[in-house]
């Protein structure tokens, strides 16, 4: 129904043949794709952890990730970079990759979903400190507004060593950056 008025409201007012299911599949896609993330629980995805025996920093880099902008209702896309130090628990990397798709399939604003990375990951695992930091091109800024194609967003949230300790940040922001310079030389 929202789509049907959605079209409606931009001018559609009679619908096409090739249109009649347009409404039901925009609202397929966006229950069973683009904010699927509402029905996916991080503390879940991140609950199955194993015994750590160390505290050496883990990164996954280059996460890729699509996410709706909460104001606009348009895409933006790009690169996440996940750390944590463990304290006496660890997680599957692809946990990790899962847990930051849950939460970009939400309506989102990038500053919020950076800090919800790290709280996730600071939820379930208690380490020693955990980062984020996210890489993206919003379509909010290149389609309307100020049209600037290309314009990226970087965003960093951190928690406990990556607060207190100014090297280890920028040891995780030197390993993370390397990931989105090499893509942007291509």
């Amino acid at each position: 129904m929202a789509a049907r008025l959605l079209l409606q409201g931009i001018g559609e007012t009679a619908l096409k043949s090739d249109q009649r299911a347009t409404p039901r599949r925009v609202a397929e896609t966006w229950t069973a794709d683009i904010v699927s993330g509402y029905r996916a629980d991080p503390a879940r995805i991140l609950g199955k952890t194993i015994p750590s025996s160390g505290h050496d920093m883990v990164v996954v880099r280059d996460i890729p990730f699509t996410s709706v902008c909460v104001h606009h209702l348009l895409p933006f896309q790009g690169t996440a970079h996940v750390a944590y130090v463990p304290g006496a628990r660890l997680v599957g990397l692809s946990k990790i990759t899962r847990a930051v798709d849950a939460l970009a399939r939400r309506l989102q604003l990038q500053e919020r979903l950076t800090r919800q990375v790290v709280d996730a990951l600071a939820s379930a695992l208690r380490p020693l400190g955990a980062a984020c930091t996210m890489d993206a091109e919003h379509l909010c800024m290149t389609l309307r507004g100020a049209r600037k194609r290309g314009a990226r967003v970087v965003t960093f949230a951190g928690t406990g060593v990556f607060r207190s300790s100014p090297g280890l940040r920028a040891e995780f922001l030197r390993l993370a950056g390397r990931g989105t310079s090499s893509r942007a030389r291509r």
